[in-house]
This record gives C-alpha cells, structure tokens and sequence, in this order.
C-alpha cells in the first residue's frame, strides 16, 4: 500500500484539525456538533434512581467548601490580636488558643464533610458507571445487523470505555471541582466587598475575566479534542483488525503492511497529541502570569489601604489566604473545563449511537409471532443493500407447512439474503413476508427470531465453554439435554476427547475447534432449540465428506415436520428436498424437484449439476 493509500485510509491532510480553515469556522463547527445536552440527559437517566445519595454528597460537599470561606476569617482575628496584644497579657493569650481551637474545630468538620462525600460516591458511581455500560450494551444489540457490517467490534467496545470514563471525570469535575470552586469564588468575593468594596470588585473582575479566558481556550481546543477521540477509535479498529485476522497477516506475510498501516493512522495521532499539549503548555503559562499580576495588585492596594489605616495586618492575611486559595481552585478550573470537555468530546460517539434509532426495529404495538404451522411466503418482495446494489427484485415465493426447500442458483443470486430477512436482519424496501398468517415486519423480533434456528455458513462462537456454546440454543436446557442434542450432531465424541470436556473453552470465535467442530456445535444447538422453522445456510460447507455422511441422519430428523429452508452449493446435500428452488437475479427462475429440474435442458440447476456431479456423485 503507498504511503497516499495510507493517508487516504486515516483521513487527508487537508481535512485534519491541524489546518483549519479559520478558527470561527472551526469552533462554529464544533458547537454543531456538541452532545452536550445529549450526554448529559443520558447521564441524568441513570444518576436519577440514586439522586437521594448524590443530593447527600453535594450537601457534604457545601459544608466542607463554606469553611474554607470561614477559616481565613479566624486567622484575620488571630493576627490581629497577636499583632496588638502583649506575651504577658493572660487574657489575650486564651482568647488565642480558643481561636486556634475553633479553626482546629473547622479543620476537623472539614475532614469529615470530605469523607462523608468520598464514602457515598465509592458507593455510587462504580453503580451509575456499571448501569451505563450495561445500558451501552443493550442498545448496541439493538442495532440491526447492518450496523454491525459497518462498525469495527473493537471500536465500539472502546466507545463504551469512554462512555464509562467520561461520567466518572464529568462527576469527579463537577463534585470535587466545579461545586467546590463556585461557592468558595463567591464566598470569597463577598466576603472581601464587605471589607472593602474596592478589593471585593478588583477579586471579581478578575475572576470572570479569568474563566472567560479558559471557556474560550477550551472552546480552541474541543474540536482537536472530539477529533483526537476519532482518531483513538480508528487506531483501535484497525488494531482489533488485524489482531483478529492475525493468521491471515502470517499466511501472506502482511506484517509489514500492517505495520505500515497502523504506523499512518497513529502518527496522525501522535501530531494530534502533541499539537493539544503544546496548547495546554501555553494555556498553563499565561493562567501563571494572570496570577501573578492579580496577587500584585491585590497586595500594592492592600498596602495603600494599609498606609491609610484601613487595612490591618489581618486583612493582609485574610487576603492573602483567599488568594491562594482561589488560585488553587482556578488552576484547576483550568483542567476542569479542558477535562470536562474531553471527557464530552470522548463520550460523544458512544451517545450519538445511543441516540441513533435502529435500522429495524418492532412497530408501535408489534404483537408475538405465532408461528402456526409454519408456512413461509414471500409477496412481490424487493430488497437493495444500497441504491446500486439491488438483491431481490420482486420476489415470490411460498413455503408450505413442513416443507423441505433447498435453495440454489449462483453467487450473489439473493439466496443467503432470503433467510437474512426471513429472520429480520434487514427490513425489504417492499412487499412482504409472510410467516403463518403474520407480516414479519409487525411481529417483535424477539418473538420471530425464537421461531427460527439458524446454522450459519460460517458459525462464530462465544470464547466460552462449548456446554455455554450448546446452551445458547436452549438456555434452560438440563445437562443430557444438551448432550443429548450434541450426540446426535455427531459431536459428543470430539468434546469427550477434550481435556476440559464440556467444560473446555473453545476461545475467541471458536478458534481452538476446527471448521467442521464448531459446524457440528452449531447443527447441536439448532438441534437443542427445537422449533418450527429451519434455515440451514452451508450447514455442511465446512465438513468432510465423512462427516456429512455421519450428520445426514440427523439432520434428516432435525428437519422432519419443519418447515426448512436448505441453502447450498453442494447439490448433493439437497437432493432428496421436498422442492429445489433455483434463484438467479433476485428472481425465482425455475423450481422442482432434483428429477424435474434435471430434464431443463438449459437450466441452471442442470448446468451446476453437470459441473459438480463428476466430483461427488459416486
């Protein structure tokens, strides 16, 4: 792959964040584009059922600020008295130690006020960040079948990382920041206006001034920071890529194309990365000076007011106290708003897939499917993946009650598409499907999938044991059941071999079986769901022949008294169907049974016999 090939999969240079056109165009975008609302509604849904518990960490939070505010007006007290009393006077010495006792006193409040905060939100938010993953996960499954096509697994699970870590820094910024920093700001600045208005005015001048500075800077920086949350996901999908194609990388010694592809998307990355702290370095640098130019100002007007009898050394340290204190609070009101932001920006994808309806999803009072007698019929049916791409084109067909159909006809003809949207993977652009007496399209899904037992052409299992695996068709199924099933899917044996037994793990996808095992454990727990209606998509592409041989008696009884649907390139495990149905084009262009379609002396069944027959008829 050339380096531009490069480029173009990461993204062009002309489109990165680090040209943009002009910044009011850029920041213009990025408001735009801003969930803010979104998330935070989202993360309101799931705080709310705990709301009595947060509501008791903010008030912890409110005592524990308000004596900051507090305890700078003892030391005010205490120095001035010591800097008029004397060592000898008795009285003053105890009206000292008590002042030094009420801050002590305050001290410990606030050590406590803090610690009742911290316990509640130990308690509750690993409970809001778990409820969210979990909700993150059921909209995901949701999501109909072409989202997945489109969406790297990888990817979408570190979304949901970043949906989780987004509450937990938006909570930390608000609790311990954001609140903290509000109440002791506007402490401070009363405070200060009631002793002498010309400090109070001079503190809150300056502090609005200094949060105005860091929104617009952060304003700067939200669309580097929503563009590097991006590129994160992009590097993680092409990294889950390739590691789970890692055979396929050996097998054509793709090493160096895949190093050479990673290496692009997280240079881009890197300069991303780099470019936003040398901002945060410069934004750090001009926060220290407007420090130091407004505890300047704030001393030399004290030290006037001194000269002119107004000020005490008291107010010196009282001011003094308030500035270090405000200082340490907007350092990090600082980060708080660029961490807030970032946490935004690194929420925002996961929350725009929440917030995004499903391609397929049930009608408004969409009642259970009832099977019937499980007569399939497709009316005048069209389907297009995309508005190039036409599949069905008018197609129809009827299935009757217990029927064995087998479906043939050449690649891309439409026929793995039919059993996608029998099962509602996809929803037709017209027509209809009719199942018993019902339009599929107003059943619930859950209800016309629990109908259906499906052996894909390639089946992927969970990296969980292969009892797990065989459970999947049935979950209340006892243990001979699932046995049971799996002996006559001629898998017992293979799995008694096994170390672990049923026990054993069968990895990421299934990859510790062979192609025929985890056929044979996906024909068991088809076998073990024992419904009305069969889709048996290659169901016997990935076995030798002796293997077929051993799984035709089963599936011969699998199939008795259902309706089934056989899809197949080998002809020769659809012989014996009730009816072939020969697709081409999106069209059903012949059909019959294996005798009746042999005597088409152009058909295309008899031209995919003729090519095959030589290679396993005998």
């Amino acid at each position: 792959m050339t380096n531009e090939r490069l480029l173009h999969v990461s993204g062009s240079t002309d489109s990165s964040p680090l040209f943009p056109p002009t910044l009011r165009e850029n920041i213009k975008k990025t408001m735009q584009k801003i969930q803010t609302k979104s998330i935070l509604r989202l993360y309101w849904q799931h705080i709310r059922p705990y709301k009595w518990s947060f509501l008791a960490i903010m008030i912890a939070v409110l005592f524990a600020s308000g004596t900051e505010i507090i305890i700078p007006l003892y030391y005010k007290k205490f120095f001035d008295l010591i800097s008029t009393a004397s060592p000898d006077q008795n009285n003053q010495t105890s009206i000292l130690i008590r002042i030094i006792l009420t801050i002590m006193g305050f001290h410990l409040f606030t050590w406590v006020a803090w610690r009742i905060s911290g316990f509640f939100i130990c308690w509750r938010n690993p409970q809001v960040i778990v409820d969210l993953s979990r909700s993150a996960l059921e909209v995901l499954h949701k999501h109909s079948h072409r989202f997945f096509l489109d969406h790297f697994a990888g990817s979408l699970v570190r979304r949901v990382g970043r949906l989780e870590r987004s509450f937990d820094v938006l909570a930390d910024q608000l609790i311990w920041k954001f609140f903290p920093l509000t109440i002791v700001v506007i402490g401070f600045v009363v405070v200060l206006t009631i002793r002498h208005p010309i400090i109070g005015l001079i503190l809150a001048g300056w502090t609005i001034f200094y949060i105005l500075v860091n929104f617009w800077f952060s304003l700067i920086k939200y669309p580097y920071d929503e563009k590097r949350a991006q590129f994160d996901s992009e590097a993680t999908g092409v990294l889950s890529d390739s590691i789970t194609n890692a055979t396929t990388v050996k097998l054509f010694t793709g090493i160096l194309q895949e190093r050479s592809l990673y290496h692009a998307i997280t240079e881009r990355y890197r300069r991303l990365a780099t470019f936003t702290w040398r901002l945060h370095e410069f934004m750090e640098a001009g926060q220290a000076l407007l420090m130091i130019g407004i505890e300047f100002v704030m001393m030399y007007i004290a030290v006037r007011l001194w000269k002119e009898g107004t000020f005490t050394i008291g107010d010196f340290v009282l001011v003094q106290g308030y500035l270090v204190g405000l200082f340490n609070k907007l350092w990090d009101f600082g980060k708080l708003i660029r961490h807030s932001y970032e946490a935004l920006a690194d929420a925002s994808e996961m929350v725009e897939i929440m917030e995004t309806e499903p391609d397929v999803i049930d009608v408004r009072n969409a009642k259970p499917l009832d099977p019937q007698d499980g007569r399939i019929e497709f009316r005048d049916v069209y389907f297009n993946f995309n508005e190039t791409r036409p599949i069905l084109k008018g197609l129809n067909l009827m299935i009757e009650s217990g029927e064995k159909v087998g479906l043939v006809g050449p690649s891309g003809a439409g026929k793995s598409t039919i059993a996608k949207l029998i099962l509602r993977l996809y929803d037709i652009d017209r027509g209809k499907i009719i199942i018993g007496n019902q339009n599929i399209a107003r059943v619930t899904q859950e209800s016309l999938r629990s109908q259906i037992a499906v052996v894909p052409q390639e089946p992927i299992l969970f990296h969980r044991t292969i009892m797990d695996n065989l459970r999947y068709g049935r979950r209340d199924a006892t243990d001979n059941e699932v046995i049971e099933a799996a002996k006559k899917a001629q898998c017992h044996d293979f799995i008694s071999e096994l170390q672990d037994g049923y026990n054993t793990y069968v990895g990421e996808r299934g990859v510790k079986l062979s192609g025929g095992e985890r056929q044979r454990v996906a024909i068991a727990r088809a076998i073990l769901k024992n419904v009305p209606i069969l889709v048996l998509d290659e169901a016997t592409s990935s076995l030798d022949s002796a293997s077929e041989a051993l799984i035709q008696t089963a599936l011969h009884d699998l199939m008795e008294g259902r309706t089934t649907i056989v899809i197949a390139h080998r002809l020769s495990t659809i012989m014996e169907m009730d009816r072939i149905v020969v697709i081409d084009n999106g069209r059903v262009v012949d059909e019959g049974t294996h005798e009746q379609l042999l005597k088409h002396k152009k058909g295309i069944y008899k031209n995919l016999w003729e090519i095959q027959a030589g290679g396993f008829l005998q």
